[in-house]
């Protein structure tokens, strides 16, 4: 039986399935108002379809272009395995295991990356141990965090907005007893600041030896900074480093739900009881077997988005707003003013941007759309502001 491919076919097959799964068209606008900015302006519950394709979406760091023809053909053909639990999976964890120079035991698979994080919380945030990490981040840590009734020690960025590797060397020594692990987003998401490879070997070398961290390169395929490197050669030393990765940016399968860990195998064996045995579905494995092995399509993706966010973030700069130097698919610009809103402004005119990031909510998060998307976003950025907008961007205003 033959499986006739086109991106229209695969995404009208799918939209009941993911409509169920909670991957409607509302998905996006709402994510806006997820645990952690309750201050952003409601949202409607549910957005039509005609009204979802209308915005330019650049809310949510996802890449505008889709997965690429190779990953489609390989999702589809997969789709005679949507009856079966015991299918053919591609060998996506060998796969995986084959790209970063690993063994299968290393690998643990998940319903994106995020599942990797709820993971690392249910593995070593318990008996009342706290996560550490710096604020804003990636705060999907700390929300799985609370469900886990733990808590976090969250530390301040440095004033050229990094992670202050230093204090958190000194926090850890100063509250060992309570810290399960630590969480390092890495380029750190909403300001998309690196943490260097030199600052990961000062911080693994600074902290007690058996403490875990946790490092998220969901934005890894982004970063031209040469200082920067993935922190996989750490766990083939044995380190207790969790290194955790995505399909939902590079690729573009951000609503079909596939991440990974990679660590050493006791860690791995440790966090697997608390993982979904069934959380990743067939289809999507097909698909990241594949996009491993598409590597133009993703130089394609990382070309166009890099050179979108250069001009863009240019234009405002040159308009009067200072951006802070971003080495993934979104931007920090500092507007000046309340973010929230400024949200609803972007919104009335068909365009959703990030939502607020507490302390720092006179900056707005961008993520990188394509070419139509980001000159809309300019041009409602213009009719918003004037020119010549605030040049600081000193952490003193974010506390």
């Amino acid at each position: 039986m033959t499986h006739p491919l086109s991106r229209r076919s695969f995404v009208g097959s799918m939209a009941a399935t993911l409509g169920y799964l909670g991957f409607g068209p509302e998905a996006s606008v709402l994510a806006q108002t997820r645990a952690g900015a309750a201050a952003a302006p409601a949202q409607p519950a549910r957005a039509t379809v005609e009204e979802y394709d209308a915005f330019a979406k650049l809310a949510n760091n996802e890449n505008p272009w889709g997965p690429p023809e190779s990953v489609m053909k390989a999702m589809t053909q997969a789709f005679k395995y949507a009856n079966r639990y015991g299918y053919p999976d591609g060998g996506i964890v060998q796969a995986i295991a084959d790209h970063h120079g690993v063994k299968p035991e290393n690998v643990m698979l998940g319903a994106g990356s995020s599942e990797v994080l709820v993971v690392a919380d249910q593995t070593f945030l318990h008996d009342g141990k706290k996560v550490l990490s710096v604020d804003p981040t990636y705060g999907t840590v700390y929300q799985y965090a609370t469900t886990t009734k733990a808590d976090a020690i969250k530390l301040p960025l440095s004033a050229d907005y990094r992670q202050d590797i230093p204090a958190m060397i000194k926090a850890t020594h100063h509250h060992y007893r309570e810290i399960g692990f630590i969480y390092l987003c890495n380029p750190n998401n909403p300001t998309g600041v690196v943490v260097t490879k030199q600052e990961i070997k000062q911080l693994l070398d600074g902290i007690p030896a058996d403490m875990p961290v946790l490092i998220d390169e969901a934005y890894h395929h982004f970063v031209e900074d040469p200082n920067y490197a993935t922190s996989v050669p750490y766990v083939l030393e044995g380190r207790p480093v969790i290194v955790a990765r995505t399909f939902s940016k590079i690729v573009g399968l951000a609503g079909m739900r596939l991440g990974y860990a990679i660590a050493p195998k006791d860690i791995i064996d440790e966090m697997r009881p608390f993982s979904l045995n069934y959380g990743v579905n067939a289809i999507v494995k097909w698909g990241g077997v594949a996009a491993l092995k598409d590597t133009a399509a993703q130089q394609k993706v990382r070309t166009d988005t890099l050179a979108l966010r250069k001009k863009t973030t240019a234009d405002l700069e040159a308009y009067g707003y200072q951006v802070i130097p971003s080495e993934t698919n979104f931007f920090m610009v500092h507007i000046g003013r309340q973010v929230v809103p400024v949200i609803e402004e972007f919104k009335k005119k068909g365009v959703l941007v990030g939502r607020p990031f507490p302390p720092m909510m006179e900056h707005l998060r961008v993520s990188i759309g394509n070419a139509d998307e980001m000159a809309r976003f300019t041009t409602a950025f213009k009719e918003i502001f004037p020119p010549g907008g605030k040049k600081s961007t000193t952490v003193a205003q974010i506390g």
